[in-house]
This record gives C-alpha cells, sequence and structure tokens, in this order.
C-alpha cells in the first residue's frame, strides 16, 4: 500500500469493504434462495404424490387400469410446469400406469430386487428430482396392524413422480442476477461516494503540493485558497504561515546580502588598495634578494679571494721544510682560513636552502669510505681534547648507495663538529643503522651521542633558528654562526627524512636523524676479499667499552677468530696470527710507552697493528720501523683495518709517488696577483709549461701567439672581464675549441650553469683545491684523458680510477660483471622474443650502476638512455634498436673483457 497513491488508497480502502460485504450477503442470499426453491418443488411434489397414492388405492386393488391412467394424466396436466412424468408401478415392480409414454420410465423404476419403497422416496438423478411412495391397501397399514380378513401383504405398489429442475433453475438464476444488480448499484453508489471524498481530500491537497512547489520556486507570494474542512484548514494555515516565514525571512536575509555585497565591495576595494601595496612590497622584496644574492656574491668573491692565497700558500709551504714551530703556525693558518672558508659556506649554503635553489646530487658512492672521512677529517680536533671517538655501522647497512655523500658529510660534520665542540671529556658514539629497507631504497638512522654540556629545556627551543646558539657565550667561547644545526636540518629533509635530539643539562646530548638513500643494486660490498683469514686468530686489546664493542660488531663478518681483552696480560695464550690494540685516550703514552707496548705484543705476535690517537701518529713511521705492521687513526674503521689485514699497505698511509707533470700547456688568467701566483705555482707542479696573465688584454696578446691546451679563466676582472676574454679568445682560428675553464670565487646558486651557458667548458671555485685543479687538468689532457674517457667498450684505466687504483678490486668487480651479463642478454632475448617483461626496468636499473665501476662507458650510455626511456613510459616494442644494441655491446664487453683478463693475471695471493 506504501507505494500507491493516496486517491488509489483511499479509493481501495472505500471500495474494498463494499465489494466484501456484497459479495458476502449476495452469496448467502443466492445461496437460501436456492435451497428455498429446491424445498419448494420437493413439498409440491410431495402434495401431488401422496394424494396420488391415496387415489390410486382402487385402481390398483381392481387392477383398473383406465381410472388410474385418468388421474395420473390429470395431475401431469394439471401440473405439467413442474412434472415430467408420472408412474405407477404394481407390486411386483411392473409398469402399471404412466403418464409419458414417451418418456424413459426405466428411470423411474426401482432396481431388480430391490424392495418397495415403505415410506416416501427422494432420489436426484441429473436436473431431475424423483419421489417414490407406497400404495396402501385401507386393509393394512403401515404400522403392521390387519384388517379382519388376515392379510398381511397390503403393499399394492408405488407411484414415481418425476420433477423437473429447470424451472426452479429459471428462478435460481433470477435470484443471482437480481442479486449482481444490487451488488453492482451498490458498488457504484461506494465509488459515487469515493469520488467525491476524494475530491474533497486530493483536491486541496493537490492544491497545497503546486503551492508548496511554488514557494519551493521562489514565488513566496503563493498562498493556498480555497475553503477547506477539518484537518485539511488547519494544514493550510500552517502552509499560509510557513510562506509568510518565508516571505520574511527572505526579505531580512536580502537585506543582509545587500549590506554583505555593500561591505564586500568596500572590502574588495581595500583588497584592490593592499595588492598594489603588496605588488610594491613584493616587487621591493625582489630588489631586496636582488641586492642579498649580488651582495652574497661579492661578498663570496672578495672573502674567497685572498682566502684562495692565504690556504694555498700555506698548503705549499707545508711541503716545504720547516722547523716545528713554524709547521705548527702555519697549521693554524691553515686552520683558521679554513674555519673562516667554513662560516662563508654555512651561510652560502643557508642563502640557497632559503631560496629552495639547492639541488642534491645523486651519484653512487661508498657509504662506509663516507663515513670514514668524516671521522678522519674529525678525530685530530677531538683526540686534542682527550676525546674517545667511535664510530659503529651495523653489519646490515648497505655500501653501496646512490645521493649526494658531500652534502652527508656536510651534516655527519656539523653534528659531530659541534659534539666536539662542546665536549670536554668524555666520549662521542657515532651509531649507524638500517631502519628501514624497500626493495631498491633504504632508510638510515644515524646516532651521535657525546657526554658535553648538554642542553637546557629553556635553550632548546632556539637550537634550529637561524644565527642563533643555545646560549649567547657559546659564540665566544666556542665560535660559530649559529648556521650549522639549521643547514642540517633543511638537508635533512631534503634528503627525506628528520633530525631529532634529547640533551640533559651537563650529562650530554644525542642528536639522531634518518634519511632515505636509494640502493646501488648493481655494485655490491667493495670490501676487501678476506676469505684468505679464515681460521686465523685475532686478539684485540681495548679497554674503552664503546670502542670496543663497535670494532668488535666490525670484526663480527670477517672469518677471524676474536679475542678481546681490556689488557695484553690479560690474554688467556701468548700465540695470535693478530694483535689489534688500541691506545687508550686521553692520550697518557709517551713514545717510550708505545715502543715498550709493541715490543710485548711482538712477543705475541709478529703483526700487531696500533689503534693510535691523532697525536700519536707523528711516531707511526718509528713504530713500523720497530715491527708494527701498521698504525691506524682512532676510531678503526673497516676501510683502514682490513687492508692491513690482507697484509696490504693502507692507501692513507701509502707514500705519494712523485708526480709526472703533464704534457700541456696552460694559461692562467686572475687580476689578483695573490691569487695567480698561487695558480701559476700549482701548475707549475702539474703541467709542463705555464703561461700567466694579469688581465683580458695580456690573456688576448699571448693566445694569439701561443697555442694552448687549457685556459683557466678569472671572470671578475676590470676593463674585459672572463666571459667577454673567452669570447674574443674562441674567435681565433687555433682557439675555436680550446677548453676555457671559468675560475671565480662566486659560490652562489646557478652560478655554474650561468657560466656554462655563457660558454665556458668548466666551473672551478675559489679556492682553488689542489686536488679539483688536479682532476680538471685530468679531464682535459689531450694525451690520456681525452683517449681513456672515450666511448670504449672496455676502459681498463677508467675502471683502475673508479676502483681506486687497486688492480685487484677492478679485476674482481669485472670479473663480477661478467658474471651477471648472462643474465640480462637472456631476458634482453626474451623480450624482444614477445615475452612480457614488467621488471626489466630494475635489471637495467641495476646493470647501469654495476657499469659505473667498471669502466665500460658505451654500455653505461646505452643503460642510461634505456632507463630513462622506461621511466618515460616508452614501450618495449619501441625501444627495439637499443635491445639489440644493448646485446650487441654486451658480447663486445664480453669479448673485451675476456682478453684483458687473460692477458693480466691476477695479483691477489
Amino acid at each position: 500500500m506504501t507505494k500507491y497513491s493516496l486517491r488509489a488508497r483511499m479509493m481501495i480502502l472505500i471500495l474494498a469493504p463494499t465489494l466484501l460485504i456484497g459479495l458476502l450477503l449476495s452469496t448467502s442470499f443466492v445461496v437460501h434462495r436456492y435451497n428455498e426453491l429446491q424445498e419448494q418443488l420437493v413439498n409440491a411434489g410431495v402434495n401431488i404424490i401422496e394424494p396420488l397414492a391415496v387415489a390410486s388405492e382402487y385402481g390398483m386393488i381392481f387392477h383398473s387400469r383406465e381410472s388410474v391412467r385418468q388421474l395420473v394424466s390429470l395431475l401431469h396436466r394439471r401440473h405439467s410446469e413442474i412434472v415430467r412424468s408420472i408412474t405407477v408401478f404394481d407390486a411386483q415392480n411392473n409398469l402399471f400406469v404412466t403418464s409419458n409414454h414417451h418418456h424413459n420410465f426405466a428411470r423411474l423404476q426401482l432396481p431388480t430386487g430391490a424392495p418397495l419403497p415403505a415410506d416416501l422416496m427422494l432420489t436426484r438423478r441429473g436436473d431431475s428430482l424423483i419421489l417414490r411412495t407406497p400404495i396402501w391397501s385401507e386393509n393394512q397399514y403401515p404400522d403392521g396392524t390387519a384388517d379382519n380378513s388376515g392379510n398381511l401383504d397390503n403393499n399394492l405398489g408405488y407411484v414415481a413422480i418425476e420433477l423437473g429442475l429447470q424451472s426452479v433453475r429459471l428462478q435460481q438464476y433470477k435470484e443471482v442476477f437480481i442479486s449482481t444488480l444490487l451488488l453492482l448499484l451498490c458498488m457504484c453508489i461506494s465509488m459515487l461516494f469515493a469520488y467525491r471524498l476524494m475530491r474533497d481530500v486530493t483536491g486541496p491537497i493537490r492544491n497545497m503540493v503546486n503551492t508548496v512547489d511554488r514557494i519551493r520556486r521562489g514565488q513566496l507570494d503563493s498562498r493556498v485558497e480555497g475553503f477547506m474542512l477539518g484537518e485539511l484548514h488547519t494544514l493550510k494555515n500552517g502552509i499560509n504561515s510557513m510562506a509568510m516565514s518565508l516571505t520574511a525571512y527572505h526579505e531580512e536575509m536580502q537585506q543582509n546580502i545587500d549590506q554583505a555585497t555593500s561591505d564586500l565591495r568596500e572590502t574588495l576595494e581595500q583588497m584592490e588598495i593592499q595588492n598594489v601595496e603588496l605588488d610594491l612590497a613584493k616587487k621591493r622584496a625582489q630588489e631586496a634578494a636582488r641586492i642579498k644574492s649580488e651582495f652574497l656574491a661579492n661578498m663570496s668573491h672578495e672573502l674567497r679571494t685572498p682566502l684562495n692565497g692565504v690556504i694555498g700558500f700555506t698548503r705549499q709551504m707545508l711541503k716545504t721544510d720547516l722547523s716545528i714551530t713554524q709547521a705548527d703556525y702555519l697549521q693554524t693558518i691553515e686552520r683558521s682560513a679554513n674555519n673562516l672558508l667554513t662560516i662563508i659556506n654555512d651561510v652560502l649554503d643557508f642563502s640557497k636552502l632559503e631560496a629552495g635553489k639547492l639541488v642534491l646530487e645523486h651519484i653512487p658512492f661508498s657509504l662506509r669510505e663516507t663515513l670514514d672521512d668524516v671521522i678522519v677529517l674529525l678525530a685530530p680536533s677531538a683526540h686534542e681534547k682527550g676525546l674517545e671517538l667511535t664510530l659503529d655501522v651495523h653489519n646490515n647497512v648497505p655500501e653501496q648507495v646512490f645521493g649526494d655523500a658531500r652534502r652527508l658529510q656536510q651534516i655527519i660534520t656539523n653534528l659531530l663538529g659541534n659534539s666536539v665542540k662542546f665536549t670536554e671529556t668524555g666520549s662521542i658514539d657515532i651509531r649507524v643503522e638500517l631502519r628501514k629497507q624497500l626493495e631498491c631504497r633504504v632508510e638510515l638512522e644515524v646516532q651521535i651521542h657525546d657526554t658535553g654540556i648538554g642542553i637546557s629545556e629553556r635553550q632548546q627551543s632556539q637550537l634550529f633558528q637561524a644565527f642563533r646558539q643555545a646560549d649567547a657565550s657559546i659564540s665566544r667561547s666556542h665560535g660559530g654562526t649559529g648556521l650549522g644545526l639549521v643547514i642540517t636540518q633543511k638537508l635533512v629533509k631534503e634528503m627525506g627524512g628528520d633530525i631529532c635530539f634529547h640533551s640533559q643539562l651537563s650529562r650530554g646530548s644525542t642528536f639522531w636523524f634518518y634519511i632515505q638513500l636509494d640502493l646501488n643494486e648493481g655494485m655490491p660490498s667493495l670490501q676487501p676479499s678476506l676469505t684468505d683469514l679464515r681460521g686465523k686468530t685475532l686478539a684485540y686489546i681495548e679497554s674503552n667499552p664503546a670502542a670496543a664493542q663497535a670494532t668488535l660488531n666490525m670484526l663480527s663478518v670477517t672469518p677471524l677468530v676474536i679475542t678481546h681483552s681490556l689488557t695484553l696480560a690479560q690474554l688467556p695464550k701468548n700465540e695470535y696470527d693478530f694483535l689489534l690494540i688500541g691506545a687508550p685516550i686521553p692520550v697518557t703514552s709517551s713514545m717510550v710507552q708505545h715502543n715498550n707496548t709493541l715490543l710485548a705484543a711482538l712477543k705475541v705476535t709478529s703483526r700487531v697493528i696500533l689503534a693510535l690517537s691523532y697525536q700519536s701518529q707523528i711516531d707511526a713511521e718509528q713504530l713500523k720501523q720497530q715491527g708494527a705492521l701498521g698504525c691506524l687513526i682512532k676510531p678503526i674503521t673497516s676501510n683502514r683495518l682490513f687492508p692491513l689485514l690482507r697484509m696490504e699497505v693502507p692507501l692513507r698511509l701509502s707514500p705519494q709517488p712523485q708526480r709526472k707533470r703533464l704534457p700541456l700547456t696552460v694559461m692562467a688568467v686572475d687580476d689578483n696577483p695573490a691569487n695567480l701566483k698561487l695558480i701559476g705555482t700549482l701548475l707549475a707542479e702539474q703541467v709542463e709549461q705555464t703561461l700567466l696573465c694579469e688581465s683580458g688584454e695580456e690573456a688576448l696578446a699571448l693566445a694569439r701567439d701561443n697555442v694552448l691546451d687549457l685556459i683557466l679563466m678569472d671572470i671578475q676582472m676590470p676593463k674585459i672581464d672572463g666571459i667577454r676574454t673567452s669570447e674574443l679568445i674562441h674567435q681565433l682560428p687555433h682557439h675555436k675549441s680550446t677548453p676555457i675553464v671559468a675560475v671565480t670565487a662566486h659560490a652562489i646558486s646557478g652560478e655554474r650553469e650561468h657560466l656554462l651557458k655563457a660558454g665556458m667548458d668548466d666551473y672551478l671555485a675559489k679556492p682553488i683545491d689542489e686536488a679539483m685543479l688536479t682532476r680538471v687538468l685530468s679531464r682535459y689532457h689531450s694525451g690520456e684523458p681525452h683517449v681513456a674517457e672515450q666511448l670504449l667498450s672496455l676502459n681498463w684505466p677508467m675502471a683502475l680510477r673508479q676502483a681506486a687504483n687497486k688492480q685487484d678490486l677492478a679485476r674482481d668487480m669485472l670479473e663480477m660483471l661478467l658474471g651477471f651479463l648472462p643474465q640480462v642478454d637472456e631476458r634482453v632475448q626474451a623480450l624482444l622474443d614477445g615475452q612480457p617483461d614488467d621488471s626489466i626496468l630494475d635489471l637495467i636499473h641495476k646493470l647501469h650502476g654495476s657499469c659505473s665501476y667498471n669502466g665500460v662507458p658505451r654500455l653505461k650510455q646505452l643503460c642510461f638512455y634505456l632507463e630513462q626511456q622506461l621511466r618515460q613510459g616508452v614501450s618495449h616494442a619501441q625501444l627495439e634498436p637499443e635491445w639489440l644494441e644493448l646485446l650487441d655491446e654486451i658480447a663486445l664487453v664480453r669479448q673485451a673483457a675476456r682478453t684483458h683478463l687473460s692477458n693480466t693475471p691476477s695479483s691477489i695471493t
């Protein structure tokens, strides 16, 4: 019922009861009349047959058929509308007389052998009723009394009458028809009343619905009209009241809207004024930012220019024969200049980070070697203060990763430098853990714990603010700009991580941060193979628990049998293959004590490795001459310890061979005499011929008269600057392709890209670092590097440089690459055959990483191009030429590598 309309429901609820009651009454009336008419027919037959049975007695006794026939015919004619036939049967159930000879009187006759009826019998057959009654003689009555003659069998026969039901049927049909007419009449009357009721109810409701719809469309002046009864009248008043309230609310709302529109218009006018003011302020801010950038550039240039001379000549002076006092003074000058350079770099880094222009590199590097560089750099400062410095890198931390190694070193240097700066006694512990590892990405956590002065809760809120330190007195007692932690925090966030700390006053601080790095899957661990140490024993002497635990964790990956003891005297036996002794810090031992310790250790084994403080390293050469296998700066790291265990000479302590000067003619141009003299001094040690110019005009004159292999060009010079001078030199016929390297003290973001776009071939920042200058000269050396850097299938000099000039390591790496190439060959061939390979990008990425350490530039270039195309969504089918070229190049690399390996036998013992 819920899905029907009110009109339909009213019609159903009104007509259904009427129809139901009418049907019940009509049915009851018809059934009653049916039975009543049938009973009337039976009674009429009884009224005929009983007198007939009495009247037929005389005829039956005297067998007078005629008299009985006349009587039967008379009754038949008189009641012909209901009587079909009257038949009299004698006592032997034989036909006596009948009123209808054409009728089948056998229907009225009792079955053969059946007893004669003793009373009135009623039988129904089809559409007829048959009545039978006995004919009795007056001498015998049905109660069994006899007359005086004594005759007991006085049943003369019986009379049978067939009554037709057609007349009754007609009457019954008439009654049904009359009942149906009455029912239909009642239904029509009910429908009339229902229609009237629906009109009185649904009409007003429809009117209300239309009125509400008009109100919904916004015609708030619409009202429900007309006279209505009862609850409909109440509903009409409610709707009209609601419409009046909505009208009043709408008018009030319209007034509010008008007022708000007016206020908004005034606000927009004020905002337009403010926008104009903001635009002017923005232009002023941009101008201020431009002025700041120019100021930073000029400041960088003006500060780096004299620093270039101070640091450069200090380093050159340290190469000469000096007294201890002179060397100490020069080292102090160099440290002071480097500190000043660090401050400049911090300010410039902060400026880049604030402007969002600092771009991180994504290059492969060795994680443990990077950490080792930082530790070695800061160990002297810690050891001078008597601090124990430990480094514990968990063994599950990967070795080869992609990222910005220099910025990672900057982060650790800032945090570790602060720990050294603010710790007077105790130790500084560094722990590196693997926090999470995905398929091609790792998340590393670095913790730096110190026992320094700590930070109070009030001062901790200022820790990561620019140019602020925890205490105003710190900058005077310890120095610093207050930018280190700010830069560190921003660099960590740039690397996808975060930094936190915990500190208690006078109890020390713990800084920890996590960063995300990409795995270099194509490059396995670069640690030397230590399988030749299997079964050998090593005794480790270390009294500091943190340092001992870090070293023991590092040694746990080796096949050595380790024995740790606090002192040499506590060793359980007197014979070991190796003896590693960690000297205590703060330094309490003199050279004599070191000699005594070494002599006692040599009684245990001939292979003694000493881990000393930075101050004790001055005695390292003398100790090695007296029998020590090697001397290390604490803390002990795998990069410096494992080569000694393999009886190699550590790279850091190996004597530098006499440098062979490159057959180059290099011209250096700088308007600052000190810088020009420094560059000339550095060049004189590395190239055969050097030309020095103090201006652009002099450089043009020398360029016209000389054939140059390389030009180092200062940018800021009077009259003709470096860029214009370079353009004029390139216009000379014999210098159209001469490489020109920009040498500038500008270190702001975008300076390198700007100079390269201006036509420079490379970039060298002041102050000039000797190692950087060496790399630049090697890159443009026409004899070796250009040939070496050719895209060859196998470039063995390049492979050596990538393996830190270690023949054995380069050979091992090449053999690992050859072992990996069949897998690449098989999968690429399957891809060309039509087999889908959803992980082919990971395979190419892994191969690209492997090529970065094996001197296979053409294969590396192909992998780089394929990886770029796959990352951009290029389909495998579109790269079919490149896949074929990759297979060809793999074959060439195999051939070249096998030829080289067969001609150069391994030197690994």
